[in-house]
């Protein structure tokens, strides 16, 4: 069997990511049979009629049943619950692992519901759009993208093997892995996408309460700056109230770190301190640049928009 071939991969939650790990998954070839499980009727309609998966069903057990790999696809806070209801299903040897943007609290409920046996690897594959449910779904969002891995402090050697042959699903599906511990990508992730999508949602709803006063104006004339941040803010509500209940710790750490540094800001703005902002702007302009140069600049949402998906 190769190394990246699994009999029976097992999806919890079909949502945008759960949707297109089905589509690759598929398109490589990594998984002889592909089960998606969803709590909600509408979604494994769509699911059905999509063809992601050679089964379909409510039930997390039985969609678990015999799966060699599971991959929770479900908001972080519902982690514990999903992991709870597929328990006593799950084989022995099984890897399981998830997707969720928040590390420390999933690996604590993964770990601590799983039975013994299988092998728990919590994971975050740095992929998204703004865009949610199966329909959103699309084979190449992984592609050249960052998935993280945090495995457990094991020195099992049969653990390595399972984190070795994960590592390999998701190169398999196009993307790049890096292995950390959760404290520390908590703490990355807050800077790189928690606190940017919180200043996404504060912006806007600012925007939202000067409507009235600029007779409509802000919407009217919405530079490309603003529209990026209403396309951030446009992101699943429950999934990012969840982060942020879940990641709080970090996140609060991060946001009085920006505060700060937004406090000099407007000192130099106000004293009119022009070195000051252009040696800023100058510095945010290369981080930029080497953003672009690692090729992390893919435009994920125009790949989901007007083209056939699988």
């Amino acid at each position: 069997m190769a190394a990246t071939h699994f009999e029976r991969l097992t999806i919890i939650g079909c949502g945008l990511i759960g949707s297109s790990i089905a589509r690759m998954a598929r398109r490589q070839g990594v998984a002889g049979e592909i089960v998606v499980t969803d709590l909600s009727g509408p979604v494994r309609e769509r699911a059905i009629a999509l063809n992601l998966a050679d089964r379909v069903t409510a039930d997390i057990a039985e969609g678990v049943d015999g799966a060699d790999l599971v991959i929770f696809a479900v908001p972080v806070l519902a982690m514990a619950a999903a992991m709870s209801a597929a328990a006593s299903h799950l084989r022995p040897g099984a890897i399981i692992t998830d997707v969720g943007s928040v590390k420390g609290s999933v690996t604590e409920a993964l770990s601590t519901g799983a039975p013994q046996g299988v092998f728990v690897i919590p994971g975050h594959p740095i992929a998204g759009t703004e865009f949610s449910g199966p329909d959103a779904g699309f084979a190449e969002l992984f592609v050249g993208r960052w998935t993280i891995l945090t495995p457990l402090v094991c020195d099992d050697p049969d653990y390595a093997e399972a984190l070795a042959r994960l590592t390999a699903f998701w190169l398999a599906l196009g993307a790049q892995v890096e292995v950390m511990d959760a404290p520390h990508h908590d703490l990355v992730l807050a800077v790189t996408s928690h606190l940017p999508h919180l200043i996404a949602y504060n912006i806007i709803g600012t925007a939202a309460d000067l409507e009235g006063v600029t007779e409509g104006e802000v919407m009217k004339y919405a530079a490309g700056g603003f529209r990026d941040f209403t396309r951030i803010a446009a992101s699943d509500p429950t999934m990012w109230r969840d982060i942020f209940v879940d990641n709080k710790d970090a996140v609060l750490e991060v946001l009085g770190r920006f505060t700060e540094d937004l406090q000099a800001l407007q000192r130099a703005i106000r004293w009119g301190e022009a070195d000051k902002l252009h040696e800023l702007f100058t510095r945010t302009r290369e981080i930029r640049r080497g953003v672009i140069d690692l090729g992390q600049d893919s435009p994920e949402s125009n790949f989901g928009r007007d083209r056939d998906r699988l």
